[in-house]
């Protein structure tokens, strides 16, 4: 039998074969008690995409337990959550990891969003509301000169 077989009998060597990380074993990380990142936040709905989580853990805007993680980070019940979106920081605890992305009922027990964090977006949406409220609305369209007066303000010539 190869060294590399009697290794992995022995439970000395991880299963892509290497012997040096022989202690970080992807089947225990990847079973019912955890996920990574991505996965967890497209299966709990927080992103409408798997590629946007990853792009939103990859840019450095997702934090588990304080520390900036990478996509492919594992996350496990009790683990606190934090990502900004919409120039809002949303903070929520790892409830459970979803078998699949399932219903939006489902989806929102897997997470607690804190207390702290609600009342920012519920104090974003306020703000987003008066900002929408006290923002001028003409009484008609403008036609095609005004448009590009419009977009020349604006700067998209």
């Amino acid at each position: 039998m190869p060294l590399g077989d009697q290794g992995r009998a022995a439970g000395l060597v991880s299963p892509m074969g290497h012997p040096d990380n022989a202690d970080d074993t992807d089947a225990s990380e990847s079973g019912p008690g955890a996920a990574r990142i991505d996965r967890w936040l497209f299966g709990v709905r927080l992103f409408k995409s798997r590629s946007l989580a990853a792009q939103a853990a990859s840019g450095g805007k997702v934090h588990v337990n304080g520390a900036r993680v990478r996509p492919s980070h594992c996350v496990r019940p009790g683990d606190l959550v934090t990502f900004t979106r919409d120039a809002v920081e949303f903070e929520c605890g790892v409830a459970a990891i979803p078998v699949r992305r399932g219903p939006a009922k489902e989806a929102a027990a897997c997470y607690t969003e804190t207390e702290p964090s609600r009342a920012r977006r519920e104090q974003h949406v306020q703000r987003m509301r008066l900002a929408d409220a006290m923002a001028p609305r003409p009484q008609e369209r403008p036609d095609k000169h005004q448009r590009r007066e419009l977009r020349r303000l604006r700067g998209r010539v």
